[in-house]
């Protein structure tokens, strides 16, 4: 029999909001503002980000070294990556999102009978900012910054330090976020189940989920607005 589900964690980004400016908007100007031909775009900075989010402090640390490994790759000065990750950084207001359809409705419903939290890759200087926005911050029992308080997800570490906050077993508790890689991944590396909602452009041409190679979330929807009633009763 399976375990009933107590305690539920969320991602943020890109799962209970984002930002009304989109990231590829700031770094064209950050590439304007420098004066300099655009040479990398914004995802491969998101695809990377897991790559130099260990070891670092903050967000904005995290993106200077991933900008200026990119510039060096690309026969620029790194100097010049940081440059354009200030300019980043100065025009970003972390308070500045929006939810995203369902997530508002979702954590209220939940709350009535689960335990909650979040496990988020990002520091607090980007994240807390966010969570102050949606009005959430007294929301959650616990929130772990992943690459800042442990290892980034797909790492377990960051499942197993929210689980030991809230002090819930992994195989009654459940993961919710936008990235297989990063959140299915990761959940199931702790034990956890998955809820996977994939982002817009994740659906093929027939309206199906494009599903990455290897093992299937254990709930695949179409929004968080399909969290109630919940898959897993």
């Amino acid at each position: 029999m399976t375990p009933p589900i107590d305690a539920v964690l969320f991602d943020i980004d890109d799962t209970l909001c984002a930002y009304r400016r989109p990231g590829e908007e700031l770094l064209d100007e950050a590439f304007a503002s420098e004066e300099i031909d655009p040479f990398f775009e914004i995802g491969e900075y998101y695809d990377r980000f897991e790559e130099f989010a260990t070891g670092q402090d903050a967000t904005r640390e995290v993106r200077a070294a991933c900008f200026a490994a990119i510039a060096a790759e690309r026969g620029y000065d790194p100097t010049v990556g940081r440059a354009l990750a200030e300019r980043y950084e100065t025009t970003r207001d972390h308070r500045d999102v929006t939810f995203l359809p369902g997530a508002r409705e979702a954590i209220d419903a939940l709350a009535d009978d689960h335990r909650l939290g979040v496990v988020t890759n990002g520091g607090p200087d980007t994240q807390t900012p966010k969570l102050g926005a949606l009005g959430l911050t007294e929301a959650f029992e616990t929130v772990v910054y992943a690459g800042h308080d442990a290892a980034p997800k797909p790492d377990r570490a960051p499942f197993d330090r929210a689980l030991g906050d809230l002090g819930i077993p992994a195989e009654r508790a459940v993961h919710i976020g936008n990235s297989f890689e990063a959140d299915v991944a990761g959940a199931h590396a702790a034990g956890l189940r998955s809820v996977w909602v994939p982002e817009e452009g994740s659906y093929d041409e027939r309206g199906e989920p494009d599903d990455p190679d290897g093992e299937d979330a254990s709930y695949e929807l179409r929004s968080l607005h399909e969290l109630t009633p919940v898959p897993w009763q």
